[in-house]
């Protein structure tokens, strides 16, 4: 989401000024996937933002039809634009042709905000997945919207993939005088991955590549004239006109991908350096990553050290930077459990000096986030599937959703709760409550929630995989001549059918297991549990806890209590 420092004059001015919301994507190719899907993870964060699935059917649309357009932040309303004349079916950030966008913010200067402008960035997003089919017809329709109507928002890197290409897109406004935006997208080569949190990533790229590369004619032009960039065109960048890396930029945002990449690449960037292909390991950037070292530039692509699953890009979601200099479990703020996460702000003085705090992948402000998979193997119908959780991806699950559903589950539907209205039946609240009990106890409680989360992803890789057969089964008529109607029929009411039943299955025994966390870890102590699951209990009283352990700190936390009140605590 939004990160409120726009220009790099401010953020040399304010340090540590880190936004308290902000989002990760990581983008993968067909060729870097386990099942030949094109891939697009996504974390919503911020603290304004409530955790539902945004769900627009196809439509027809008269002559004449106006769309209003408000703004995705606020709610503020923006004007209006001319409506398509046919759109296509949305499910949160994907289309029913198996389109994906997702998105970071990086501010961008003072002087590239239009007051006037009627498309922000989210409007950007879900306006363009209702009328583009694949990743080039959303750049265009992105930057055709953005020219024709203006752009309000801060700098933008968008994820945009379909079955068959993964691109990122860096983009930023012209200011109010001028409408429109300047803009550089490139494709990932297949095989490859890529990741953005909220820095610009973009830097040098080929000027002659238009399979790869594309831009706007006056990116380079428009950074001269406002005397940003004086050089030539081959040595202009991007990043450094627009978004100049500094501090923050690093040690708050570029940092996540470091970390994504670190973790993909188990330890080694293999990337691709003046045609040659290169190995490194990934801590000759942890001084980068760190703030430490802004003169040296991460890859912008990375071939994956293996396959990887959508269980993989989950997981790396829910990443504290966790083995490294910036693990968020080991220093005194992590409390006496070992707790990965820091309220905001996100930075603190004492004594003169300013200090921060981390911002990793996983955080406790996400709205909602997913992981999308674009599949070339199958038909648009099926193929277009969405994985979709809300709040924390680091103790919250993702339940499949097929985008060419007839519904959406009650628990992600829009308008069952918000941020100041509390729902018994939303998915959004059950998760907070969850994730927030853990908060309080994080080493003891999180490994059983993460043992929930997984058991539910890992079967319901299998259980897509069998409904995706049976789907096809069906689209293909089962042997004999298909009746591509009848078929459609079919498979559309049966996806609708796994992806609501087996959400709200998977909600309802996150009620259950909120209440069962509320009992086993009530006033900081852990009662026993038999294989199945039962509470141990005295002989004499099936009301009286057995095995009840006292679960306490960590040394950490001990030896920074005996250093700061021993005096006082000593017993004697």
């Amino acid at each position: 989401m939004r990160r409120l420092v726009f220009s790099a004059v401010c953020l040399a001015a304010v340090l540590f000024s880190f936004d308290a919301g902000a989002c990760t994507n990581v983008i993968v190719t067909p060729g870097a996937s386990t099942d030949g899907s094109a891939m697009v993870s996504y974390a919503a964060d911020s603290h304004y933002l409530f955790g539902e699935l945004y769900f627009r059917k196809a439509g027809n649309w008269k002559p004449g039809t106006r769309l209003a357009i408000f703004e995705w932040d606020s709610a503020r309303p923006l004007g209006d634009i001319a409506q398509a004349a046919s759109t296509y079916q949305t499910v949160g950030n994907m289309n029913q042709h198996q389109l994906i966008i997702g998105e970071t913010t990086w501010g961008g200067r003072h002087e590239q905000a239009d007051t006037n402008g009627i498309m922000d960035y989210g409007s950007l997003i879900y306006v363009t997945l209702q009328r583009a089919r694949t990743a080039r017809e959303a750049i265009q329709t992105i930057v055709e919207l953005a020219n024709e109507y203006g752009y309000p928002s801060e700098g933008e890197t968008f994820s945009i993939a379909d079955p068959d290409e993964a691109w990122i897109m860096d983009l930023v406004g012209k200011g109010s005088d001028r409408k429109g935006i300047v803009w550089v997208a490139r494709r990932i080569p297949d095989g490859y991955i890529c990741a953005h949190a909220n820095q610009c990533r973009i830097t040098r790229f080929p000027w002659n590549d238009p399979e790869n590369c594309l831009y706007a004619p006056d990116v380079a032009s428009y950074a001269r004239e406002m005397g940003w960039y004086s050089g030539s065109d081959e040595d202009f960048s991007f990043r450094d006109a627009y978004n100049p890396l500094d501090f923050s930029g690093a040690r708050a945002c570029d940092a996540r991908a470091w970390s994504a990449f670190n973790i993909l690449c188990d330890g080694q960037f293999r990337y691709e350096e003046n045609g040659v292909d290169t190995v490194r390991p990934a801590s000759d950037w942890l001084d980068y990553a760190m703030g430490y070292d802004l003169a040296g530039e991460m890859p912008l692509f990375i071939k994956p050290s293996r396959k990887l699953s959508v269980k993989d890009i989950a997981d790396v979601m829910r990443d504290h930077y966790e083995g490294t200099p910036m693990d968020m479990r080991v220093d005194i703020g992590a409390g006496g459990n070992a707790c990965p996460y820091r309220w905001r702000p996100m930075n603190f003085k004492w004594e003169g000096k300013t200090y921060l705090n981390e911002r990793a992948i996983a955080t406790q402000q996400t709205g909602f986030w997913f992981v999308a998979q674009a599949r070339k193997c199958l038909p648009d119908v099926i193929g277009a599937l969405i994985w979709f959780g809300c709040d924390d991806a680091a103790t919250s699950y993702l339940t499949p959703i097929y985008v060419n559903t007839l519904d959406v589950p009650e628990c992600v539907r829009e308008g069952n709760g918000n941020l100041l209205q509390y729902s018994p039946t939303s998915q959004f609240w059950i998760n907070n409550r969850v994730t927030n009990s853990c908060y309080r106890m994080y080493d003891a409680m999180e490994p059983v929630v993460r043992a929930e989360v997984d058991g539910y992803e890992n079967r319901m890789m299998t259980q897509v995989r069998l409904m995706d057969e049976k789907l096809l089964k069906i689209w293909n008529g089962n042997g004999r001549r298909p009746g591509k109607r009848s078929a459609a029929r079919k498979v559309v009411k049966l996806l609708t059918k796994f992806s609501v039943d087996n959400a709200q299955a998977q909600f309802r025994k996150w009620v259950e297991l909120e209440e069962m966390l509320t009992v086993k870890f009530i006033d900081g102590n852990i009662k026993a549990q038999s294989v199945d699951g039962q509470f141990l209990h005295s002989k004499y009283s099936d009301g009286i806890p057995d095995g009840m352990v006292y679960h306490g700190y960590n040394d950490r936390w001990k030896a920074a209590v005996a250093r700061d009140a021993g005096d006082v605590l000593e017993a004697r």
